[in-house]
């Protein structure tokens, strides 16, 4: 029994040796089968990868091409695409309607709800129910949808049947795209120059509005002076009135006035106004003035500077002369005082000397500061009274 036990555990152990190997051979072949199918996929989802970027390209070109493309053939082909989805819809709901079973309990109800309640007929509800039944709008009536063509719609059209229109396309889209960019730049230069001579016209115009205040300043510092002036010379006048100045000077100065109203206005209208009383020729003087101040407006502001600059020069060149000749007169004048003191008989003093018992108060002096007030006073006092 023994014996047996062991030849008997033998052949099990035997067997469950080559159990195991199969099992062992039909693991390792799924193993490999699954390897395979796992290199498959792999490739299989490489190819989805690569033909999913050659349909995006593709697209990419589809849209492109669609959208160089006239309008009306893009019209016709979203009319196509219109028509697929119209069919695929219908061929869905056919086959929606197919797979659902009927049911006669529905079929009954939706059939009991379509038909009209019994009424007597001789009851007005008969005739009330025959014109709601008139009232009611037909259905609207689907139009047949081909499912044989829809083949030919999803079928894909392009405009371009020729590479060669593209290539002519692309060359007008090049041509039109170069024209714009050298539109765009001969419209930049234009900017630049319209802003570089906006640039120049606000200079110009705040240097002018510059000059134009300075003028006004000067124009009203003078027609203050000349406020000034007149003020001093109607002093002058009721002074005269008042007796303060004799007949015989005041007789005088108005010859010396006229003579000099004379010069004037000879120096520019000739000996044409020789018989002509004094007022008369101051007349004439102020309009001509006025008529001189007129041009002076038309004149560009660089040559009126100019003359205002040689006049102020050449007042001031006659204005250094004259301080030069009274400098030279004062020299002279203590020249001949410090002669006359030499050649005098020196006198030697007897006795002794007086010596004052504090010294004399001292004179303030007073300033003006106004110089060119003074310097104007002067030049007209020179010009009218010399």
């Amino acid at each position: 029994m023994f014996d047996e036990f062991l030849e008997e555990n033998d052949k099990n152990s035997v067997e469950a040796i080559k159990i195991a190997e199969h099992e062992t051979k039909a693991k390792l072949e799924k193993v490999a089968e699954i390897k395979r199918i796992s290199g498959k996929m792999v490739a299989v989802k490489s190819d989805i990868s690569k033909n999913e970027e050659i349909l995006k390209e593709y697209t990419l070109y589809n849209g492109f091409l669609l959208k160089l493309s006239p309008t009306e053939w893009q019209e016709r082909q979203q009319a196509r695409r219109a028509m697929v989805d119209k069919i695929k819809a219908a061929i869905k709901m056919r086959e929606a309607q197919l797979a659902e079973p009927a049911k006669p309990g529905r079929r009954k109800e939706s059939m009991a709800r379509d038909l009209p309640p019994v009424c007597d007929p001789r009851t007005p509800q008969r005739q009330s129910m025959m014109g709601t039944r008139e009232s009611i709008k037909p259905k609207e009536v689907t139009v047949p949808v081909d499912e044989s063509k829809l083949p030919e719609y999803e079928e894909p059209e392009l405009f371009f049947t020729d590479p060669q229109q593209l290539l002519d396309l692309l060359t007008d889209l090049e041509k039109q795209n170069l024209t714009l960019i050298q539109n765009s730049r001969e419209t930049e230069e234009t900017m630049e120059e319209f802003k570089h001579t906006l640039d120049n016209t606000r200079n110009k115009m705040d240097q002018e509005t510059e000059q134009l205040t300075q003028q006004i300043d000067i124009i009203t510092h003078a027609i203050q002076r000349e406020k000034d002036t007149a003020a001093e010379l109607e002093l002058k006048s009721r002074l005269f009135s008042f007796g303060k100045y004799k007949a015989e000077d005041q007789d005088v100065m108005l010859e010396a006035l006229g003579r000099k109203v004379a010069e004037v206005y000879r120096s520019y209208a000739g000996e044409s106004g020789a018989n002509l009383t004094t007022l008369q020729m101051l007349t004439n003087i102020e309009g001509r003035l006025g008529e001189l101040l007129e041009n002076v407006e038309l004149v560009p502001k660089d040559r009126v500077l100019m003359a205002e600059r040689a006049m102020e020069k050449e007042r001031r060149l006659r204005l250094r002369e004259e301080k030069v000749r009274v400098q030279k007169m004062q020299q002279e004048e203590r020249l001949r005082k410090a002669l006359e003191r030499a050649q005098a008989n020196t006198k030697r003093p007897t006795g002794k000397k007086l010596m004052p018992r504090s010294l004399p108060p001292v004179t303030e002096q007073l300033v003006n500061n106004d110089d060119r007030d003074t310097d104007t006073e002067k030049e007209k006092q020179l010009y009218f009274f010399t």
